[in-house]
């Protein structure tokens, strides 16, 4: 298991943070047609259930906007990677269809308002400290290109950066040949939602992707804990 560790100032700043750290063995493959049924089943529950205006009022999603604002960043200017799924939803624009590893990342997103990072394990260099971007630290968005990640929480390995809330890093993100897949469920709002994200996750994880060996482990302020799935 890789292992994690959260930062004093992030701590400072989110003190109600709850993170899961998933690893498991998978098999990635291309969109799964039954799994876009289920996202497709979520995405119109959320057209019905939700207004545009509404969006920074769901509780995960304004707890981690209120974790940007505390450490700097606008989170107007750089959303929350489920604030920008769910924006996308309600604006009718299409999900961008991607492998069933990070469709599946993409779907519990969506139903829980947790920003989760995706990366392939077998490119990460040791293990994480979640901590603040610093102004002119290297980060190349996936998609994006170069992003200012001054501000922003930033999972970092022994070389550099690879996930925020906004978006991960090219160096270490899933491609179709992902064996060992870890997943981040970032709570800044707390523990409400976790388990069920988390189960969730596994459910589909095991279904799509045929993952197993999993270890999983909950960070809080007052401590660490493992996780049977």
């Amino acid at each position: 298991m890789i292992r994690i560790t959260i930062s004093k100032a992030i701590w400072e700043a989110c003190p109600e943070l709850e993170v899961v750290a998933l690893v498991a063995k998978v098999k990635n493959r291309e969109p799964d047609a039954r799994l876009w049924e289920e996202i497709d089943r979520v995405t119109t529950e959320i057209r019905i259930s939700m207004r545009l205006e509404e969006i920074n009022t769901f509780p995960p999603i304004r707890a981690t906007r209120q974790a940007y604002k505390r450490l700097g960043k606008d989170p107007n200017r750089y959303r929350p990677s489920a604030e920008a799924l769910r924006r996308r939803v309600l604006r009718d624009l299409p999900l961008y269809r991607i492998d069933t590893l990070v469709d599946i990342i993409n779907l519990v997103s969506l139903e829980s308002g947790f920003s989760i990072g995706g990366f392939d394990a077998d490119k990460i260099d040791g293990d994480l400290e979640l901590g603040v971007g610093r102004a002119g630290e290297p980060y190349e968005a996936i998609g994006r290109g170069l992003l200012n990640i001054e501000g922003l929480p930033v999972y970092r390995d022994r070389r550099g950066g690879i996930g925020t809330p906004t978006s991960d890093e090219e160096r270490t993100k899933i491609d179709i040949d992902t064996s060992c897949l870890l997943m981040i469920i970032n709570g800044y709002s707390g523990s409400e939602g976790m388990e069920t994200a988390t189960l969730s996750a596994a459910k589909l994880l095991r279904e799509y992707a045929l993952a197993n060996d999993f270890e999983a482990e909950k960070i809080t302020a007052s401590g660490r804990v493992n996780i049977i799935l």
